[in-house]
């Protein structure tokens, strides 16, 4: 029995076995897993794909820091940079006009080719040429959304398009930001006329200034066509007659005008930046004297100074030299052969004479003015007697 035990614990107390031969240990096993893993079930294969199309998506996509400098014939995006959250990321644009160009073709369509329907946005479009521009893109079939603050345009220009589907209308201040989806925006939000440019001047060029900033802006974002409505005022009392688009004008910066001639004169430096800069297709109309019906009543602009004087019994008043007579001749021959003639003092810095060579509107847009005075001043004097007397008439029944 003792034997026995004894044999039992001799055994149970026996050495290790040691490893046969040419058979590997634990330890060899465990630093060749990883590899054998690996090369199992090409593995391999797909690591090496993967390495390649990171090096491949980086080469294309290159982080830059803030500090490098750009490359050379390329300019960085300022307002994507500030607005943007990655601070590091640049992003460049060709100074290419034509490359520009072609980076940026929202709304437009080739000649010949009816084009599909466009969303489009007019600031302003409650007032005189506004109204009339939101009736003729109705008219041909586009969507319509106005933006207008009432300052000096009225609902009344857009009542009859209350209703149509494809026209909105929004009241808001350009000054403010705006976020719409629109395949272009005809810019013409600002007071026109000198009685109401003058009323607030800050308010005037914050309005061409900002007002044009916010558009130009919401055009980059959603890829529009822009056009802006400058003015003639940009050229101030003009030393050049007539007046092309290359003439650089004649302008008073600190005059009591300057808040509208200055501020539209910042407006198209600022559209012709985001042009440059940016690649955004841009327009730029400078409108000369315009007349017709929807005409603020005593906006301090001839022609219809001239009609509602007329309509109202008291003098034509002339400023300044004889320019204006012949227009005043008529108003008088069309309203009132008996109406007085007034001549005063011209007002502050107004142009003396102003008249646009339409050579290249020909040109390039086949445009030239197809209603003379004498045909079309009876349609403003007809929209402006029934707005005069219509409203005294209103005014005296609210009396009674």
């Amino acid at each position: 029995m003792n034997s026995e035990l004894i044999h039992r614990n001799q055994t149970t107390s026996t050495q290790p076995t040691p490893t046969p031969r040419g058979k590997p240990s634990n330890l060899v096993k465990n630093s060749t897993a990883p590899f054998r893993y690996m090369l199992q079930k090409q593995r391999l294969v797909f690591v090496l794909v993967g390495i390649a199309i990171a090096a491949l998506f980086f080469n294309a996509f290159p982080i830059s820091s803030p500090s490098q400098e750009p490359i050379h014939g390329l300019i960085p995006d300022p307002v994507l940079a500030s607005e943007s959250t990655h601070g590091t990321r640049r992003v460049l644009y060709e100074e290419n006009p034509e490359a520009s160009r072609r980076s940026n073709v929202a709304g437009k369509v080739p000649l010949g080719v009816k084009g599909k329907s466009l969303r489009i946005l007019v600031t302003g479009g409650a007032g005189f040429v506004g109204s009339h521009l939101v009736d003729r893109l109705i008219g041909r079939g586009d969507s319509v959304i106005v933006v207008d603050n009432f300052f000096t345009g009225r609902k009344e220009n857009l009542v009859h398009h209350f209703g149509d589907p494809r026209f909105e209308l929004i009241r808001h201040d350009v000054v403010e930001p705006i976020l719409l989806e629109v395949d272009q925006i005809y810019h013409l939000a600002c007071p026109a006329s000198p009685v109401h440019y003058k009323f607030n001047p800050v308010k005037t060029i914050k309005t061409n200034v900002v007002g044009t900033l916010n558009m130009l802006g919401l055009a980059k974002r959603v890829g529009a066509r822009f056009l802006l409505t400058s003015t003639s005022e940009v050229y101030g009392d003009p030393l050049q007659h007539p007046q092309v688009e290359t003439y650089w004008g004649n302008v008073n910066p600190i005059g009591v005008r300057s808040c509208y001639d200055e501020g539209k004169r910042t407006a198209e430096t600022l559209t012709m930046d985001y042009h440059r800069g940016l690649g955004i297709e841009v327009r730029i109309a400078r409108i000369f004297n315009t007349y017709g019906p929807r005409m603020c009543i005593d906006d301090g602009r001839v022609v219809s100074n001239f009609v509602a004087q007329a309509l109202r019994k008291e003098p034509l008043t002339v400023y300044g030299e004889f320019t204006m007579l012949e227009l005043a001749e008529v108003v008088q021959e069309t309203i009132d052969p008996n109406a007085k003639i007034e001549f005063r003092p011209n007002t502050e810095d107004d142009p003396h004479k102003r008249k646009p060579d339409i050579s290249k509107a020909k040109q390039l847009l086949g445009w030239e003015p197809t209603v003379s005075l004498r045909k079309g001043l009876p349609l403003m004097v007809s929209d402006f007697r029934q707005r005069i007397f219509g409203e005294q008439k209103m005014g005296g029944a609210a009396a009674q």
